[in-house]
């Protein structure tokens, strides 16, 4: 992933600014204006900054983190929900997110890489709130469905993330990694649309 530099915006100095003023008005007033005019020179204001560029490291976090969030869901899946097919769909979540899990740590053991989230990552957090709640919320249909609405959407954001991590990983296996990984996110994605599309 290519990030571009800050770009600088040059802003206008203030003896430009009375340049454009009348010409013919030079008054004690006008004249402390530009002498501090001439002290103030050229300001340079940053643009936003752009966001920082994902390392390997922040991919091995941000993976890992993702793996054991649905695993861990999945877990509470597999014993609250009403369903059979919400209870096998759990099930799968856990085995498969289990095992991404276990490969992605095998791997970066292998690299020597040491997982490190991103700067503003709030991931995990809010996996543990999700955790909560579906802990707190009473078992029954309302509570399958609301499980499997969490699961498109997040089965959508993480084959997006892996995309991006895609572009941005430098190690070769770690990009084959994720390229392994992706079909089987594909494929917990319409599992939980096919099961979406019933409980409407």
């Amino acid at each position: 992933m290519r990030v571009s530099r800050p770009v600088y915006v040059v802003a206008l100095t203030a003896s430009a600014l009375l340049a454009a003023c009348s010409a013919g008005d030079k008054t004690a007033d006008s004249a402390r204006l530009a002498d501090s005019a001439a002290a103030a020179t050229v300001a340079v204001v940053p643009a936003t900054p752009a966001p920082a560029a994902l390392t390997d490291a922040n991919i091995v976090a941000m993976l890992d983190g993702a793996n054991m969030a649905d695993s861990a869901a999945g877990a509470i899946a597999a014993t609250k929900a009403t369903s059979a097919d919400v209870k096998t769909f759990a099930r799968d979540m856990m085995r498969d997110h289990h095992a991404l899990r276990a490969g992605g740590q095998d791997l970066a053991k292998k690299l020597n890489v040491t997982p490190e989230a991103p700067a503003g990552d709030h991931s995990a957090a809010d996996a543990a709130a999700w955790r909560d709640s579906l802990t707190a919320m009473p078992a029954g249909k309302a509570w399958d469905k609301a499980y499997i609405d969490h699961e498109v959407p997040y089965h959508t954001n993480l084959l997006n993330t892996a995309q991006t991590a895609l572009g941005a990983a430098q190690n070769a296996e770690l990009k084959a990694f994720i390229e392994k990984a992706a079909p089987a996110v594909q494929a917990h994605l319409e599992h939980a649309k096919s099961l979406q599309s019933k409980m409407m």
